[in-house]
């Protein structure tokens, strides 16, 4: 069993940024693949980030190349979402999110039925 806990959301203004985090309990979680989603008000929950155990894979949603970056410290626990030159539609929940398999396959990181554990999201607003 995995617990994961996100933190550093807020408010800030366009073109601003914020980092995310996502403390993870348990002595396994340097196997597990980690991911970022986000729900927007009346919006399904879509892909952010994802990551495989060892850091040697990353991957993006188009609209996040460039502007976020995630990475993790299997020391620590932990991974981070660093956001930069933020949006005002990048306000969301975001939520963190771990899958049991240690790499992605294909295109699986983008799917959220693989991942088995969720955190329960941090509130990101972005004001124009």
């Amino acid at each position: 069993q995995v617990q994961l806990v996100e933190s550093g959301g807020g408010l800030v203004q366009a073109g601003g940024s914020l980092r995310l985090s996502c403390a993870a309990s348990g002595r396994t979680f340097s196997t597990y693949a980690m991911g970022w989603f986000r729900q927007a008000p009346g919006k399904e929950r879509d892909f952010v980030a994802a990551v495989n155990w060892s850091s040697g894979s990353t991957y993006y949603a188009d609209s996040m190349k460039g502007r976020f970056t995630i990475s993790r410290d299997n020391a620590k626990n932990t991974v981070y979402l660093q956001m930069n030159s933020l949006k005002p539609e990048d306000t969301a929940v975001y939520y963190c999110a771990a899958s049991r398999a240690p790499i992605f396959y294909g295109g699986s990181y983008q799917y959220s039925a693989n991942y088995a554990y969720w955190g329960q999201g941090t509130q990101v607003t972005v004001s124009s």
